[in-house]
């Protein structure tokens, strides 16, 4: 599948992507984090935090990658 492309060309822009971006991770990862708590699951709780965690990052990244020219061969 291959990412939307949002044209970001202002703070504003910018506040209403990671608003969005934060929303579509917590309701894609969040849920697993809290049912690992409820149960009191260590090993899950872990597990799904890193998810949570990768998931965060990778929106981050792809910020980035979004800012900064390619690279031409």
């Amino acid at each position: 599948m291959e990412p939307d492309t949002v044209t970001i060309e202002s703070r504003n822009d910018f506040a209403l992507w990671a608003i969005e971006k934060a929303r579509a991770i917590v309701a894609e990862q969040g849920g697993d984090l809290a049912i690992a708590a409820r149960d009191m699951d260590e090993k899950a709780i872990a597990e799904t935090g890193n998810a949570l965690g990768a998931a965060i990052t990778q929106a981050l990244l792809e910020v980035y990658d979004g800012l900064t020219p390619a690279d031409e061969d």
